[in-house]
């Protein structure tokens, strides 16, 4: 079989714990987890990403790698993101997660709109992904489908405690065990469902190792780690239904082949982007400018420039007659890129 992407997990990276220190222990217990994290995070032009688009150009493949990031502005700022890599080493697309969800707030900051694309790949069709929870997110959905998506790629956590065990296994209360295989399928299917679109998810893995350095840090915690369900990583094809193979509870490699001209026949069903969607009820804007320290300076000058009568880098992309960008419009209502 030859392989055309490849997908590795979220966090995949560099360390795991270090977020599930936030939901099982006191922020001000976890000092020394966070720096280890920020530590062995990674900058967008460090030598291991260089070193993962090398080897894309050298074996012919695409590739969508999670990875925490770090700010080169602070030593503390950390982002949940990823990379898009093409067969020839270019980096296509850099996703920064939106909002971190619950207890990843006191790990990552907010990412922003840049890496909402979808990337024509040629070989592989439309590629597009979201992160986690982003998958919860209709807007950010719809925004990958408005762009023709045709292969949507999902990250996904190991494990994703929200209640704690008693020792000793007493009741939890009324509220049950958060159910991450449940959870993470139900998403992507209906993202596929809606977009008539295949889907890719990889999930991360909890092995003993990890299990043991976190019950090592608080050992209260091993009842609710012993109560969770290992995400997985499987395939799905335009109709949410599960295809190819598919690994949970271990580290390995799943396949499958996607015939993307199976996308075709679900839209004459439902085409949410197309003849079953009202632009003249529904308008959607999307700002895809890149945030933060870095960017800071450059927005500065690029509004001088603007004053003074000149056009702003990302405003000279854009269609002169409706400021939207050319080829993802609908006229009145759809979605507009800033």
């Amino acid at each position: 079989m030859q392989v055309m992407v490849c997908v590795a997990p979220h966090r995949k990276t560099s360390g795991l714990h270090e977020m599930y220190e936030a939901a099982i222990a006191a922020p001000i217990d976890n000092h020394a987890f966070f720096t280890r994290l920020a530590r062995e995070s990674l900058l967008i032009n460090g030598p291991e990403i260089a070193a993962l688009r090398q080897t894309c150009a050298q074996n012919k493949i695409f590739a969508h790698i999670g990875f925490n990031e770090r700010s080169s502005a602070s030593l503390g700022c950390l982002w949940n993101s990823a990379v898009l890599i093409s067969d020839q080493g270019a980096l296509l697309n850099h996703q920064r997660k939106l909002v971190p969800t619950f207890y990843e707030k006191l790990i990552w900051a907010n990412g922003d709109g840049a890496g909402l694309k979808v990337v024509e790949t040629e070989r592989c069709g439309k590629v597009g992904a979201l992160l986690c929870g982003e998958n919860t997110n209709p807007l950010a959905r719809w925004s990958l489908m408005a762009q023709g998506e045709q292969v949507h790629v999902s990250n996904w956590p190991p494990i994703w405690p929200t209640k704690r065990v008693p020792e000793g296994g007493g009741e939890m209360g009324q509220a049950k065990q958060y159910d991450n295989l449940a959870a993470n399928r139900t998403r992507a299917a209906a993202h596929c469902f809606e977009a008539k679109c295949f889907g890719v998810l990889c999930s991360g893995f909890m092995d003993k190792e990890m299990r043991d350095q976190m019950i090592a840090h608080s050992p209260s915690i091993a009842p609710t780690l012993d109560s969770l369900t290992q995400g997985a990583s499987l395939f799905l094809d335009p109709t949410g239904a599960q295809i190819g193979d598919s690994v949970q509870g271990e580290e390995g490699i799943a396949y499958a082949d996607l015939d993307l001209n199976e996308c075709v026949e679900p839209k004459q069903f439902h085409d949410v982007v197309g003849y079953y969607q009202r632009y003249d009820v529904f308008d959607l804007r999307v700002d895809r400018r890149r945030q933060g320290a870095e960017t800071v300076f450059q927005k500065r000058m690029d509004d001088a420039g603007t004053r003074e009568g000149g056009m702003a880098p990302e405003e000279s992309e854009r269609d002169g007659s409706n400021g939207m960008t050319p080829g993802v419009g609908h006229g009145r209502g759809g979605l507009g890129i800033l």
